[in-house]
């Protein structure tokens, strides 16, 4: 089962759908989890952070509007912190978590390898805990290709138009490609194009990320008569490059989004061809 969201916004949550979520958590059935301004009580709260300690499919955790309300439930969510590795975004906006709950947080914040978006709006901070973000930052103020690369690979694993990924030169590195090859291997997405070319990323990686865009397009072309009317009407299936991590898409893809950010530093650039 490919993981999916939960998401509940203002409502008190039951021992049933707590277990649910629990139980979902635990067999990396959710990507996204967002418990936004729900009340539950701390028994519970407790049952969800052991859950979330060990979810390995987790990439988006949403505990805003004051979920996160006590010392004892910041002491659990950092405790989950700690152990998890797979959250990529965090949000407790609006959690009176103050000066002390941020310093209870900070160690597992600090050293979590996934992490790489943080809302701590309104959450009652003084001076102590700005210096504490401050030093979650790089000193030269920029951030790895590593990190936007988890980043991106959240927003390609939703997209269903994405058909063209670009990232040659971007100062990828193995991390990267991990998760790039998670992204592709575990979420049904439309990407035909993968370009990594110029990256410290090894071979096998590379050769293992352009198999499975090479059998979901197979997949593809073997699916029926849209296919073959596609192909009469005067449109060529992409073709791979021999030797290359992409895919060559046809000349005239029809519409398509293309994303593009070769060259590390560039920005990137999203459009869509009519």
């Amino acid at each position: 089962m490919l993981p999916s969201s939960i998401q509940i916004s203002g409502e008190p949550l039951s021992g049933a759908e707590v277990r649910d979520i629990c139980r979902g958590l635990r067999d990396n059935a959710v990507r996204l989890l967002s418990l936004r301004g729900c009340r539950l009580c701390d028994r519970d709260f407790g049952r969800i952070c052991r859950a979330l300690a060990g979810a390995t499919s987790l990439a988006q955790l949403n505990l805003n509007l004051g979920v996160v309300s006590s010392p004892s439930r910041i002491k659990q969510l950092a405790e989950a912190l700690r152990t998890n590795r797979s959250i990529q975004s965090l949000f407790l906006h609006g959690s009176p978590l103050t000066d002390a709950g941020l310093a209870l947080l900070n160690p597992a914040l600090a050293l979590h390898p996934a992490l790489v978006a943080l809302d701590l709006g309104d959450c009652m901070l003084g001076d102590e805990a700005i210096n504490l973000i401050c030093g979650l930052l790089p000193p030269d103020g920029a951030k790895s290709g590593d990190h936007v690369a988890g980043m991106l690979a959240v927003a390609v694993a939703s997209s269903r138009t994405l058909e063209v990924l670009d990232l040659e030169g971007t100062g990828l590195t193995n991390q990267s490609a991990q998760t790039l090859l998670d992204m592709v291997e575990n979420y049904p997405t439309a990407l035909r194009s993968l370009v990594l070319a110029e990256n410290s990323i090894s071979p096998e990686l590379q050769q293992q990320i352009c198999d499975l865009l090479s059998e979901g397009e197979e997949e593809e072309e073997a699916g029926g008569a849209g296919d073959t009317q596609e192909w009469e009407g005067g449109r060529e299936p992409a073709t791979r490059r021999k030797g290359s991590s992409s895919w060559r898409c046809p000349s005239d893809p029809g519409p398509q989004m293309v994303l593009m950010a070769s060259g590390l530093g560039d920005s990137l650039l999203a459009e869509t061809e009519m």
